[in-house]
Formats: C-alpha cells, sequence, structure tokens
C-alpha cells in the first residue's frame, strides 16, 4: 500500500510547479472519453426531452449520469488494479467465450451505427453553417477530415483538438442555457419526479427515455475509455486516483452539458412550441432568441461536438473490435502482440466503422432525428449483458483483491440490469400494441 500511494502521489503532482499546467496534462483521457461520448445522442434526446416534456423526466439523465460514472470507473479500475494485466475484454472472456463474440459482434454493429448519426448530423451542421445545400457532400469532407486526424495516430494531436473543441461546445450550450434562465425548482421537482409523462411530439416519451438511458449509461462508447486511458500511459493501480479524478472531471462536464442542452429545450423550445426535428429547428429556434450571433455560436458548438465525437469514436472503437477478437483467435494476439493497432484488420476495422456510416447519409435515409433517438434507444439491448458481466468479474477477488466492488457499485449494477430489462420490455409491449 505504501508503494502505491507513493506512486500515486508522485504521478499526482508530476514534475511541473504549475497546478493548470499539470491538470492539462493530467486531464487528456477524460476529454477524449467525455467527447466520445457527448454528441448527437446527447444533443438530440436531451434537447427533445426538454421540448417535449420540459423537466418532468430530468430523473432520467441523473440516473443516467449517475449510472455512466459507477459503470466507467468500474471498468477503469478493473483494467488499472487486476493482477493478470488484462483488459476490460479479458475481463469478460475469462468468465466466459461467448462474452467476446457478444463485444465484438455489439461493438462492431453500434460503432457504425452510433458514427451513422454523427456524421450525418456533422455534414448538416457543416453544410449549414457554409450555407450550402450539400449535406451529403459534407459528411464526406467529415469522414476525409477524420481520416487524416486519426490515420496518422498522433494522440498528442488529437488531445489537443479534443481540448479546444470541447472548450468551443461547453461555451457555447452554457451559455445559451444561462441566458434562458432556467427554472432551477423545476429542475429540482424534475430529478426527484419519477414519472413518465403522457406522449407529445412524434416521439413518446418511453422512447424519448430509453434514448436518454442508452446515450449515457447503456452506450458501448463507455468502454472507449480504458483504451484512450491505455494510450495515456495509465496502466497500474498506481494511476487508480488520477483515473477516478479524471473521470469525475468528465462526468462533471458531461453534467454541465447535459443539462445546459436540456435547458435550452425546456426554456427555449417548449414555450415556442417548436419541436426538435432537424438541426435546422434548433438552430431558428436559437436565432429567433439570441440573434444572428447566438446562430453561429450554435452551430459551431453542434458540429465541434460532433466532428470530436466522430473522431472520438474512430479512435476508439476499432481498438474495442480488435481486442475482442484477439479474444476470439488468441493466435492473432501472438502474432501481433499486446498492442491492437498492429493487428492489420485494425486499419479495415477503423475503415468500416468510419466511411460505411456514409450510407446513412444517402437521400432517402431516416431523418437525422428518429436516427439519433433510435439508435441510442438501441444501446439498452446490450446494457443488462454488459452490467452483469461486469458485476461479476468486479467481484472477482482472486483478480482484484482489495479493488473489488462496494455494496453501492454492487446495488447500482443490479439496479442498471433490472433497469434495463424493464425499459426494454416496456418498450417491446409499446410497439406491439
Amino acid at each position: 500500500m505504501a508503494r502505491t500511494d507513493v506512486a500515486e502521489k508522485g504521478v499526482a503532482t508530476g514534475s511541473s510547479s504549475n497546478p493548470l499546467g499539470r491538470m492539462a496534462k493530467l486531464l487528456g483521457p477524460g476529454i477524449i472519453a467525455v467527447l466520445s461520448w457527448l454528441g448527437a445522442g446527447d444533443l438530440i434526446t436531451s434537447s427533445v426531452a426538454g421540448a417535449n416534456y420540459g423537466y418532468a423526466m430530468m430523473w432520467v439523465l441523473a440516473v443516467s449520469l449517475l449510472l455512466r460514472f459507477l459503470i466507467v470507473n468500474i471498468i477503469a479500475r478493473f483494467q488499472l488494479c487486476n493482477n493478470q494485466g488484462m483488459s476490460i475484454l479479458g475481463g469478460y472472456a475469462q468468465l466466459h467465450p461467448s462474452f467476446a463474440w457478444f463485444m465484438f459482434g455489439y461493438a462492431l454493429f453500434m460503432g457504425h451505427l452510433m458514427n451513422a448519426y454523427m456524421i450525418k448530423g456533422a455534414g448538416e451542421a457543416m453544410s449549414t453553417l457554409l450555407h450550402l445545400n450539400q449535406p451529403l457532400l459534407c459528411s464526406f469532407a467529415v469522414v476525409l477530415g477524420v481520416w487524416l486526424l486519426v490515420g496518422r495516430s498522433i494522440y498528442s494531436l488529437i488531445e489537443g483538438v479534443m481540448k479546444v473543441l470541447l472548450a468551443i461546445m461547453t461555451l457555447a450550450f452554457l451559455s445559451l442555457a444561462v441566458m434562458s434562465g432556467p427554472d432551477v425548482g423545476g429542475i429540482v421537482s424534475g430529478t426527484f419526479g419519477f414519472s413518465i409523462p403522457k406522449d407529445e411530439g412524434l416521439h413518446g416519451a418511453l422512447l424519448v427515455a430509453v434514448s436518454v438511458i442508452g446515450a449515457v449509461a447503456g452506450s458501448i462508447a463507455n468502454f472507449v475509455h480504458p483504451y484512450v486511458m491505455k494510450q495515456k500511459g495509465w496502466t497500474g493501480p498506481e494511476h487508480k486516483r488520477i483515473q477516478r479524478n479524471d473521470l469525475l472531471f468528465a462526468v462533471f462536464v458531461g453534467i454541465v452539458i447535459n443539462l445546459a442542452i436540456w435547458v435550452v429545450g425546456a426554456e427555449i423550445l417548449r414555450p415556442n412550441g417548436l419541436k426538435v426535428e432537424t438541426l435546422d429547428d434548433l438552430g431558428a429556434a436559437l436565432q429567433m432568441f439570441f440573434g444572428p450571433g447566438g446562430w453561429y455560436i450554435f452551430f459551431i458548438g453542434v458540429f465541434a461536438t460532433l466532428f470530436a465525437s466522430v473522431v472520438g469514436k474512430t479512435t476508439a472503437f476499432p481498438m474495442l473490435i480488435t481486442d475482442a477478437l484477439h479474444h476470439i483467435h488468441p493466435k492473432r494476439r501472438e502474432q501481433y502482440g499486446e498492442t491492437v493497432q498492429q493487428d492489420p484488420l485494425h486499419k479495415w476495422f477503423l475503415l468500416f466503422i468510419l466511411v460505411t456510416p456514409l450510407i446513412w447519409s444517402l437521400p432517402g435515409m431516416p431523418d437525422f432525428v428518429t436516427l439519433t433517438i433510435a439508435v441510442n434507444a438501441l444501446n439498452i439491448v446490450g446494457l443488462p449483458i454488459i452490467s452483469l458481466g461486469l458485476l461479476i468479474m468486479s467481484n472477482q477477488k482472486k483478480l482484484l483483491g482489495q479493488y473489488c466492488n462496494n455494496w453501492f457499485e454492487n446495488l447500482a449494477l443490479g439496479a442498471a440490469t433490472v433497469l434495463a430489462v424493464w425499459v426494454a420490455i416496456q418498450l417491446g409491449m409499446q410497439m406491439l400494441a
């Protein structure tokens, strides 16, 4: 224990005497994690929930963000503290080989769909900003830009871009939310209300609630954090404290941004009877409320969010997919080593995750808002398997020793499993009715 405490202290203090400089260097994985999480899923689900239902379902966001922190923290702690040096997928695979097959297929499928609505939205935002009626062409430009950024595997460059884009996005949504004058009483009431209101607008309340849970707590993107963390060089128990603080920072930023988006929906869109059907609807409402300057701030923030999310997913999802493949076929790991990027298939997975989603930007495909809500609702399908597997392996004392779950974490993971099964059943019954 003394050795770990000294190591944590050494890493936390670092060699720099400037606290802000140390913080900027240490918060890299959290920056990338929060921008991999935040994107069209949070933008659309939170704004639709706010516009259609005010603050009535704010409790869904609160529960989802709490579960996100607990799930990602347990995932990261397992990878840092297990005594076998296993990755998080190694932990799942040692429970049963079927977990590796599930994660391989699920990550490939959801990585494609998540980038689909992110690329579609980024293309529409760029097209609007440039006053071009060519969203498909702009989507191609987004894909090309992301390829040029991640294809060189320059982590420091990606990290720097993420920090700049995060700052733009945060200032955009936060300023809009503050200027709109949020109803604090309504936020508090909705956070502890625990109710599902009657359906309003094009998207039902239950579907929106499931999409919020899927976008936040159930997202497969929660698994990208350990891979970015590994790239940063955080690989052992001595980094546990920094990892936790880094994650707290990421989740705090997520709370601020999600709340700001929700407030914009509740305080600007809902009072004016506006529904979120396209990004233009949001832009028009904000232009009406704040003028041309607000319109530009909004669309620059939207583009920054979406583009950064595509970068984050295109960087991390191929690592997750390749790692799963190596647990299905261990000989590939023996052949190419522990660095998954050395496997030639990694680049093909990257191309698949980045290029194939362009088909969803073609004319005739579902609109951006519908696609976003539907894909995020699909995230709920994998949450029971993910949380149940995590519950079992994070309590294995032979692997984790003193770093096993506490009672609250076990209770939260069990509740997440039950919640996911319940909402999936409810949504299925509603669709069949």
